[in-house]
């Protein structure tokens, strides 16, 4: 698993700068990228990977988070032989420049442009895509959140029952989830799938 918040990120967050605890938030920081990546339903760091898709309808592809494509090809006769290779004037990467709102996204979907259309209707996986995936670097948004959220971890240790201690009108309890401020900064990353 990828650390979206190093080790040493968290010490310096915390103003440690002793190893004793090195193991732990290590575990905080492992668990904070989880939790995000989760929330978020995608990853943030960069694989090489061949992937296959079906397509939606014959003019847009939707994909996973895409950085580049070394090869696409699709089946046109929906047998799982990928016999027709695009070029890379068959087809447009969106969203254009990469970006959405002013924040850099990697490419989600593909459109057949000229006399191509992605195959449908067959209901198999007719598109093969060899690319690299995911985000080319952590957003900062993303690193933030991954600190805040490992030294949120990490200082539970310190309430292990959820009482961080006692007020006026009784304990003090640790709220659950995901810290609210992880959340607001990590909001324009959650991938929505439309799914109820």
């Amino acid at each position: 698993m990828t650390l979206y918040a190093s080790v040493a990120q968290v010490k310096a967050a915390l103003q440690i700068s002793d190893s004793v605890d090195d193991a732990l938030i290590t575990m905080a920081a492992t668990s904070a990228s989880a939790l995000i990546e989760g929330y978020c339903g995608r990853r943030f760091d960069t694989t090489s990977a061949t992937k296959l898709f079906i397509a939606d309808n014959n003019y847009v592809l939707k994909i996973d988070d895409l950085i580049s494509i070394t090869t696409l090809k699709s089946s046109s006769q929906s047998n799982g032989t990928f016999d027709v290779t695009w070029a890379t004037t068959d087809y447009q990467l969106e969203p254009l420049n990469g970006e959405v709102e002013g924040l850099a996204f990697p490419f989600t979907r593909i459109r057949a442009i000229d006399d191509y259309l992605w195959p449908y209707g067959s209901n198999e996986a007719d598109v093969q895509i060899v690319g690299s995936w995911g985000f080319s670097a952590v957003p900062s948004q993303v690193e933030q959140a991954a600190v805040i959220q490992a030294m949120r971890i990490f200082k539970r240790l310190d309430s292990p029952l959820g009482v961080a201690g006692f007020g006026d009108f009784g304990a003090m309890r640790v709220s659950k989830g995901l810290d609210p401020d992880v959340a607001q900064l990590v909001a324009p990353y959650v991938k929505y799938t439309g799914v109820a």
